[in-house]
């Protein structure tokens, strides 16, 4: 049994609680129920609690929550939150006796890593610590292994986070060691050495429409472009299909390897095209490729974002190395050309483009202006030797018309 679940709390004792995806619709009809059911304060009067009773609590939030007692000290009770497994201690004055609801059985599930070991025979705080602060509230993929003997036991489980194994993984961070010694080869977070490289994005048929965006221009003909599912397309191709579920799947990928990024090793191979993870000015890590070394003392290394087309000189302590697993993901933006125009013969504006000089500046702004934004669409003309495109702006006209309207481009048959 495979399902997606939300990881809701992690015990003391490293007990991983779970609310399968498909509970979440009648445990938001039972939470509004108690709700309605419930007002105002707990209970005020003097009331003898048992331990395993059946309550309701009155949350820090303010909402009530189905709970069990489990230990009774004084004034003093601490509970259990059956629906979402974290135990708490709090005041008689917030709590309410109750038999209504304990025909429902709890919506959350106690699970244990399978064939997984923590070091010392128990899970450390730390390695606690590091569960709660990884994996609270976060979606994960869950793998049923095996069913306990009592229902009210763990289950046996193993937890996918953006496609990485949890077992292996609190492995390499030395807080267990695991039975699966496939599941750590399949890791393959740090295998920077064995000659890795992207995938190419297939590209949609030529002469077929299709929507795109625009991630980055070097110059008002040269650009780069991704598939764009949301586009209001009456037949999305296959392929865009592909590309839309790619482009969400490593979405969460990345999202999750933000949360990990500094048990990556920094990268100490430097070679040309060498996939890895790069920090980009918003603090964020995403995917990109080394391109060459601009600086020696201190080492700057220029890289390309492979999801966008963008640049950046970074230093070596802005690169990581990539967990393999995210080169299953084709490249996302495509370098193409745009066909149908060049530059302006006549075009007088001084400031020109360093890299590309046969291009003004207000060329380059000007095409900015028509692509950002925008719902675009675009049509592959060749793909060999270069990939050269027409591209239509939201009005269905061609993008470089304006440019030629400015004077600064013109036609080119």
């Amino acid at each position: 049994k495979i399902f997606q679940a939300v990881v809701s709390c992690i015990g003391s004792d490293g007990t991983i609680y779970i609310i399968p995806k498909s509970f979440e619709t009648a445990l938001n009809k039972l939470m509004a129920e108690i709700q309605n059911t419930f007002n105002g304060l707990g209970l005020l009067i003097p009331y003898c609690w048992k331990k395993g009773e059946a309550c309701v609590v009155r949350g820090s939030d303010t909402v009530w929550y189905r709970a069990k007692v489990v230990e009774v000290s004084g004034s003093i009770l601490q509970v259990q939150y059956i629906d979402r497994g974290y135990i708490e201690s709090i005041p008689q004055c917030h709590l309410y006796p109750t038999t209504f609801y304990t025909g429902i059985p709890p919506f959350c599930i106690p699970c244990q890593l399978y064939k997984t070991l923590p070091i010392g025979n128990f899970w450390q705080q730390d390695a606690v610590d590091y569960l709660q602060e990884l994996l609270k509230n976060e979606e994960v993929e869950i793998h049923v292994e095996e069913l306990p003997d009592n229902p009210w036991d763990k289950l046996s489980i193993s937890l996918y986070f953006g496609g990485m194994s949890l077992s292996s993984f609190m492995a390499y961070q030395k807080y267990c060691v695991t039975e699966d010694c496939q599941d750590i080869q399949k890791l393959g977070v740090f295998e920077g050495d064995l000659s890795p490289s992207y995938l190419l994005q297939p590209l949609p048929f030529p002469g077929e429409t299709f929507p795109v965006t625009v991630t980055h221009l070097v110059s008002p003909k040269e650009v780069y472009i991704c598939l764009d599912s949301s586009g209001n397309v009456k037949k999305p191709s296959a392929k865009e299909g592909a590309a839309s579920h790619d482009s969400e799947s490593l979405s969460k990928a990345l999202k999750w390897c933000n949360k990990i990024v500094k048990t990556l090793p920094h990268l100490t191979n430097f070679r040309k095209e060498l996939p890895c993870l790069a920090e980009y000015v918003d603090g964020l890590w995403y995917r990109a490729k080394l391109l060459s070394i601009t600086h020696l003392d201190p080492v700057q290394i220029l890289v390309q974002f492979v999801d966008y087309g963008t640049y950046l000189v970074a230093p070596t302590n802005r690169l990581r190395h990539i967990p393999c697993h995210l080169l299953k993901y084709p490249v996302q933006a495509i370098r193409v050309l745009l066909a149908g125009f060049k530059p302006a013969s006549g075009d007088k504006n001084v400031e020109r483009i360093p890299y590309s000089p046969e291009w003004s500046l207000k060329a380059l702004w000007t095409m900015a202006d028509c692509v950002e934004g925008k719902s675009l669409s675009a049509s592959i003309l060749t793909v060999s030797p270069e990939v050269t495109i027409s591209l239509y702006g939201d009005d269905k006209n061609l993008v470089h018309l304006k440019l030629i309207e400015m004077g600064l481009a013109e036609l080119d048959e």
